[in-house]
This record gives C-alpha cells, sequence and structure tokens, in this order.
C-alpha cells in the first residue's frame, strides 16, 4: 500500500466512524455496534472501500493487546491473587460447560466430531474487546456480572494458547504425532523462557528504565517508550506462538504497583481506543455477506441457536458465580458472543485439516454476527426485559415482628450503615428499612435486623412503630424522597424527633424551611472532610492542637455563613454577593491568626 492509499483508507476509516458512533450513540445502541456497522459498510461486501480485511484484523488485534495492558495496570499482584476462584474456577467451569453444550448440539446436526470439538471449544470464547468495552461503558465493572465476567474472560485468554497447541491432535492425518517431539519441547522450553524474561524484565529492567526515561522530562520520549515495551512484549510472545494479549495484561500487572502507573496508563490510553475502534470495524467487514446471501435462514439459525445456547448455559450458572439474580440474565448476554481468538482458533484448525474451508467461513460468520448481536440484545434487554424482570422480582414487604425499637433508620446504605451500627454496639434497638433486596440479604448474614420495604409509605412506618417511636432517622439518599418522607412524618406524628442527612448546602436549607435544625441533620461529607483537612494541616508541620484549632474556627464560621445564608437562598444574586463577602472575611480572620502566631513566635526568640 502505497502512501496515497494509506491516507484514502485512513480517510475512509475515521469518517465512517466519525458518522456511524454518533448516530449509534444517539439511538442507544452504544459505541460497539456503531463501529460494527461502520465495518460492514465499507468492507468488501457492501461499499468495498476497504478490502484488505484480512491485514486490517491482525493489525487492529494491537488494540485488544493494549486493552490487556491497560487492564494489568489496574491490577496489582495481590489483587490477582485474590482473583483467582473467579479466573481458574469460574472460567473452567464457563469453558467446559459452554464447549460442551455447543459440541453436543453440533454433532447432532451431523457434524463430525473433530468438527464438534473445534466448534465447542472455539464457540466457547467471548470477545475480551466487546465484553471489556460494554462493561466499561455499562459502568459494571465492580458488580457481581463484572467480577465474574473479568475473571472467565481473563481464563479464556490463558485456555486459547494450549487449545490452538493442542488441534494437531485432533487432525485426522496423524498431525499429532509427532506432537511430543523435540520441537515441541523446545517451542514449550522457548515459551517458558520469554513468560520467565517478561516477568524478570517487568520487576527489574522496566522499572529502572523508566526512571531514566522520566528524568529527561520529554513526555514524546516516556510515550515511545511505553509503546515500544508494548510492541516488544506482544512481539516475543507471538515469536513462540503464545498469547500478545496475555503477555502484555503480565506485564502490565508487574507495573501496577509501580509509580509511573498512572503516567503509562495515560499514554497508552488513546492508542488503546483508536486501534479498538478499528478492530471491531475490521470484524464488521469481516462479515461474509455471500454466505449470508446464499443461506440466510441457515446462518441465522446457527447464530440464535449459538447465542441461546451459550446464553442459557451463563445464565445457569451465574448463582453460582455469585452474581446477584437481578444480573443473572445480564450477565450471560454479556459474554454470549464469539471472541477474537475464535478466529485464530478456527484458521489454526483448517491449517491441520480439521476445518473445510466452507465451514471455517461458516463458522467465522457466526462469531462475527455474535458478536454484532450483542449490543442489539443489550439494548433489547434494557428495554423490554429488565423493568419486566424488576417488577417480577419485587417482593412484598417484610412483616415486621419488633416494632417496639426507641430508633427507625429509613434507608441503609454507607450512612445508615454507620449510624445503625453505633446503636447496635450501644445495645439500642433499632428497626432497619430499606427497599434494596440484595443490600438486605446481604447485611442479615451480619445480624442485622432489617426488613424490606419502601420506607417513605406511612402504613410501613406505621408497622415499624413510628407512633411509639422516639427518633426517626432519614438516611435516604435520594433528595425528593428524602424530603417528601419528612413532610408526611412531620404531618402524621408531629412528635416524632427526626434526624437526617443533608447531601448539600441546597438540601440543608430545605431542611432548613421544614424546621430541621442544625443540631437534626448532619451534611454527609463536610465533617469527613474537615477532619481529612486537619490531618492535612499536620502533615504540613502544624501543632495538632493548632490544627484542630483553624478547623474548628472553619467549622463554626461555616455553619454562622449557612445561618446568614439562609434568608436569602433564593436570590440568587444577594447569595453570591454575600459569598465572596464571607470568603474574605475568613481570609482576613485566618490572615489575623498567622500574624498573632508569628508575634508570639518572635517573642519566644526575642
Amino acid at each position: 500500500m502505497n502512501q496515497h492509499d494509506f491516507l484514502i483508507a485512513l480517510l475512509v476509516f475515521l469518517v465512517a466512524a466519525v458518522v456511524a458512533v454518533p448516530v449509534a450513540r444517539r439511538f442507544q445502541l452504544g459505541a460497539v455496534l456503531g463501529y460494527l456497522i461502520a465495518g460492514a459498510a465499507i468492507g468488501p461486501f457492501a461499499l468495498r472501500l476497504v478490502t484488505n480485511v484480512e491485514s486490517i484484523l491482525h493489525f487492529s488485534e494491537f488494540g485488544v493487546v493494549l486493552m490487556m495492558f491497560v487492564i494489568g495496570l489496574e491490577l496489582e499482584p495481590r489483587k490477582l491473587k485474590a482473583l483467582k476462584q473467579s479466573i481458574f474456577g469460574y472460567g473452567s467451569i464457563q469453558m467446559t460447560a459452554c464447549a460442551l453444550a455447543i459440541g453436543i448440539v453440533a454433532a447432532l446436526f451431523g457434524a463430525p466430531w473433530q468438527v464438534a470439538i473445534v466448534a465447542g471449544l472455539g464457540l466457547a470464547l467471548s470477545s475480551t474487546a466487546i465484553a471489556f468495552a460494554t462493561l466499561a461503558e455499562r459502568n459494571l465493572m465492580q458488580t457481581g456480572a463484572g467480577a465474574a465476567s473479568f475473571g472467565i474472560l481473563l481464563f479464556q485468554d490463558i485456555a486459547a494458547i494450549p487449545m490452538i497447541a493442542l488441534l494437531p491432535l485432533l487432525a485426522a492425518d496423524g498431525a499429532g504425532a509427532t506432537a511430543h517431539g523435540p520441537e515441541n519441547w523446545q517451542t514449550a522450553a522457548k515459551a517458558v523462557a520469554v513468560i520467565g524474561a517478561v516477568v524478570v524484565g517487568g520487576r527489574y529492567l522496566v522499572r529502572p528504565a523508566l526512571r531514566v526515561i522520566a528524568r529527561t522530562g520529554m513526555r514524546e520520549m516516556f510515550t515511545a517508550f511505553s509503546l515500544l515495551l508494548v510492541v516488544g512484549i506482544a512481539l516475543m510472545m507471538d515469536a513462540v506462538g503464545l498469547s500478545m494479549a496475555l503477555g502484555t495484561f503480565v506485564a502490565g500487572v508487574l507495573l501496577a504497583d509501580s509509580e509511573y502507573r498512572h503516567a503509562l496508563e495515560a499514554d497508552i490510553e488513546p492508542f488503546k481506543g483508536l486501534l479498538l475502534g478499528l478492530f471491531f470495524m475490521a470484524v464488521g467487514m469481516s462479515i461474509d455477506f455471500g454466505i449470508l446471501a446464499q443461506q440466510p435462514g441457515k446462518v441465522m439459525g446457527f447464530v440464535a441457536a449459538f447465542v441461546l445456547i451459550k446464553t442459557a448455559v451463563l445464565t445457569l450458572l451465574a448463582r453460582r458465580f455469585r452474581v446477584s439474580r437481578g444480573q443473572w440474565l445480564l450477565f450471560g448476554l454479556l459474554i454470549s458472543q464469539g471472541g477474537e481468538f475464535a478466529f485464530v482458533v478456527f484458521a489454526e484448525a483448517r491449517t491441520v485439516g480439521l476445518l473445510p474451508k466452507e465451514t471455517e467461513a461458516l463458522l467465522v460468520l457466526i462469531v462475527a454476527l455474535s458478536m454484532v448481536a450483542t449490543p442489539l440484545l443489550l439494548l433489547l434487554f434494557d428495554q423490554l426485559l429488565a423493568p419486566r424482570l424488576n417488577a417480577m422480582s419485587k417482593r412484598p414487604d417484610d412483616e415486621i415482628t419488633n416494632h417496639h425499637n426507641p430508633v427507625i433508620i429509613a434507608g441503609f446504605g454507607r450512612f445508615g450503615q454507620i449510624i445503625g451500627r453505633l446503636l447496635y454496639a450501644q445495645g439500642i434497638g433499632v428497626t432497619v428499612l430499606d427497599h434494596d433486596p440484595d443490600q438486605i440479604e446481604f447485611l442479615r448474614q451480619y445480624g442485622f435486623k432489617i426488613f424490606y420495604g419502601d420506607a417513605t409509605r406511612m402504613d410501613l412506618l406505621e408497622a415499624a412503630g413510628a407512633g411509639e417511636a422516639k427518633i426517626l432517622i432519614v438516611a435516604i439518599e435520594d433528595l425528593d424522597d428524602n424530603l417528601g418522607l419528612i413532610d408526611k412524618v412531620r404531618h402524621r406524628w408531629p412528635d416524632l424527633k427526626i434526624y437526617t442527612r443533608a447531601r448539600h448546602v441546597s438540601h440543608v436549607y430545605q431542611l432548613m424551611d421544614r424546621g430541621i435544625g442544625i443540631d437534626n441533620y448532619e451534611r454527609e461529607m463536610f465533617e469527613g472532610s474537615l477532619m481529612l483537612g486537619r490531618k492535612v494541616l499536620e502533615g504540613l508541620g502544624f501543632d495538632r492542637v493548632e490544627a484542630r484549632s483553624v478547623a474548628l474556627r472553619f467549622r463554626r464560621h461555616n455553619i454562622e455563613a449557612i445561618d446568614r445564608f439562609y434568608p436569602y437562598y433564593k436570590d440568587q444574586k444577594t447569595l453570591v454577593s454575600m459569598a465572596k463577602q464571607a470568603r474574605d472575611e475568613l481570609e482576613e480572620m485566618f490572615r489575623q491568626d498567622r500574624d498573632q502566631r508569628r508575634k508570639l513566635e518572635d517573642a519566644e526568640w526575642s
């Protein structure tokens, strides 16, 4: 490809991405589907603007390599050790179950046993790129479904290596006869040596090199070294037939506790995003619409059967993988597609004579179409299934039996739990209401008396003993629900004392409108931030008593300012003017404190 052709191809890719992805996001289809549609449109089976799909697919796989390096940077070795159950336990169960289910179905449709095994193993793999991109886009990485998906996908990347190596053993022409010969032992030895070099180099050589590069003060050199590191490791792993993505992941983990972790991540991130987009577009270009046009019913039937089988198996396994009930089907859909390594597995299987060319093309098409199906299925899940599942999963309110406690806590999230634990520790009876069933089951394991129900309902509060209780603690996060509950309780039980969380100053003013005084509310971040500020002053050399005095004076000034601003909080112009005045007063007060301190220090030295 000459320079002119390269620039034209680059222009085509950029235009397709810039047009398709925002449109897809606009219609809530997700960025991944946007890239896939763009690739299909410009590929050899549609507009034919780009035809060398295979070379682009190989190049764009480097985006997956970069992604695994960045993921590795997020995981320190001790964190990775904590994930060993989800990686090797969940991963091996998922691979075995999905491979068996798909292989048996393939055999029932008349596939030779070798083809059934290859299809089962290859299709059991899922797309690391699509799954991780979707998890990040939906902010699901910290959920049960995200954690289980992460472990399974990482195991699949590891399992793909021996899977490819064992394919010759299945070949009918005896290609596996030399599987234990000297050449194979040499290859295994090289693989062990390369992994060892990555581990040792990442621990003892790369960090000093990064230190030297950082001292130059040249950001572009640091970026160049970051790319050199990833490309070098990828080529080393590829040279001995190992997964490039796995190698860079290991390197990332080894550098996860390095002081240069964030700088490396910042330098790699832009390249990762662009190349992942190119990878998705290459997958879209690889969809063979010729085969699809010849046998549309057969192809779509195979895709539907594959996705259905894999989703069903994963959904059944979700409970064993500690995924919360409401996310079982979501977890199944997240990794129901075929994976990037399936392309490699099927290509290698054709090379050793296990798959006819037509069968390989069909399997590759199934994988590509399943990747396209994932964002569409997730969209359908969000629009149609999730609301119904949520409605079905709603349980009736618990029957509240111990309703003679002096304290009721409405909402038992992070804020309410701290108060509840403090009261429990003092032997004070508390009735707790919360509407998150998973949270309730989790906390009950630790001995908390907690009941399911909507605390904003008056009948439920009455059953909880609000008419007899002394105090109601409103720890509900939602601002409207918080204020609405206070209004109802004030009207129904005017003698019930109310203590509440306040999210911000505006919330405080609305509480003051309802007669809630300063002793009955607590700003959820104010005291913690003030305490940390004291520690920072001490860290800067302030005496502990002096740091405490400064913090208390700031606290007192802040509270006085709230009282002073309250009559004007709906008058934005006056409020801004008074806020500036209060800031100047605070600065003058602290300036006088500093002057007084200097005078005392001078007197001590004179």
